[in-house]
């Protein structure tokens, strides 16, 4: 008996040792230290958007709160493939960081030969807003003062009126799929390269409608010189309360929602992506994040990782749906 026990004692620094060792290893996993240095913030479209908006804004935000900063880089291309195939194929150590839209739901069905999986390539930290589009026409039009006027014009006019789009694929083209396809009416498509020089045309008067960003549509509408008519979204915006819903104006079952949303590499720690959502969700309920938010017309959705990768899965099948059933690819 009294041998065991010297046996025992003996062992016990060995032990103790060993716990030690395994504590201090824990401790310094890449979770428990994260972030440790910069993040990189990818964001796959040109400065200036809603999309770098909202990465800059939460960014700021999140760099205070973590101590670290979030580094801003714009990649863009091919309607947001460069972007997402960098992170897709980038470390899953937490320090690259992306934000999209619904790009993330349509890009595969749109690019056949896509080279990296929305799904399984991404770990969603969560869906950050949604930004309207917002169905406007050349305020010159005296005549169309409604959805219900548009219908009409396009009923009688069959693939005569035209609606212009920031190109093939986008949620302003897919907003205009979705209207034709549930007012049962032929309008024809006309993709520009960017939502600019697409408002310029509907300005001059070279196209009849379109269903813009409500962030680049607002000022138009607000100066007189285009005419609202419905937002796309469920429910009416926020910075344009007085615009009914799509729904409302007539167009039963119709929702396009573009959504903007961060994800990371798949295999980043899930507790580098539940602490870094719960800074985001945090950040956007603070006074001046919101108004930021409703300045480039942007409702704060915030959800959780899981509600994020149920809410891509769930537009990845409708929109596949779509785009299959119209036809729409880009390759």
């Amino acid at each position: 008996m009294q041998r065991r026990l010297l046996c025992t004692l003996a062992a016990l620094p060995a032990v103790l040792g060993l716990s030690a060792l395994t504590s201090a290893a824990h401790a310094q996993t890449p979770e428990a230290n994260w972030p440790s240095k910069p993040i990189r913030w990818i964001v796959p479209f040109p400065p200036g958007g809603a999309m770098d908006a909202i990465a800059r804004t939460l960014g700021e935000k999140a760099a205070r709160t973590l101590g670290q900063p979030f580094v801003i880089e714009n990649r863009p291309g091919a309607g947001g493939n460069i972007g997402a195939d960098f992170v897709a194929k980038s470390p899953a150590d937490g320090y690259t960081l992306m934000i999209t839209s619904i790009g993330m739901a349509t890009n595969k069905p749109l690019y056949r030969k896509l080279s990296y999986d929305p799904i399984k390539d991404f770990a969603p930290v969560g869906v950050l807003a949604v930004v309207p589009n917002i169905l406007v026409t050349n305020s010159t039009q005296p005549q169309i003062k409604s959805v219900a006027d548009v219908v009409a014009a396009a009923k009688a006019a069959p693939g005569k009126l035209t609606y212009a789009s920031a190109g093939n694929g986008t949620s302003i083209h897919l907003a205009g799929e979705v209207f034709t396809s549930l007012a049962g009416v032929d309008m024809l498509h006309i993709p520009y390269k960017g939502s600019g020089p697409a408002v310029s045309d509907l300005l001059g008067g070279q196209v009849n409608y379109m269903f813009d960003s409500i962030t680049s549509a607002r000022p138009h509408i607000q100066s007189g010189k285009l005419r609202a008519l419905a937002v796309t979204t469920v429910k009416r915006s926020t910075s344009m309360p007085d615009v009914p819903t799509m729904e409302e104006a007539g167009i039963k079952g119709y929702e396009v929602s573009p959504w903007f949303a961060a994800f990371m590499p798949a295999g980043t720690p899930p507790a580098i992506v539940k602490k870094l959502n719960q800074t985001f969700v945090a950040a956007m309920k603070q006074p001046d994040v919101i108004e930021r938010f409703r300045a480039i017309g942007a409702e704060v959705v915030g959800s959780t990782p899981d509600e994020a990768a149920r809410h891509l899965q769930a537009e990845s099948q409708r929109w596949t749906r779509l785009i299959n059933e119209r036809g729409i690819h880009m390759d």
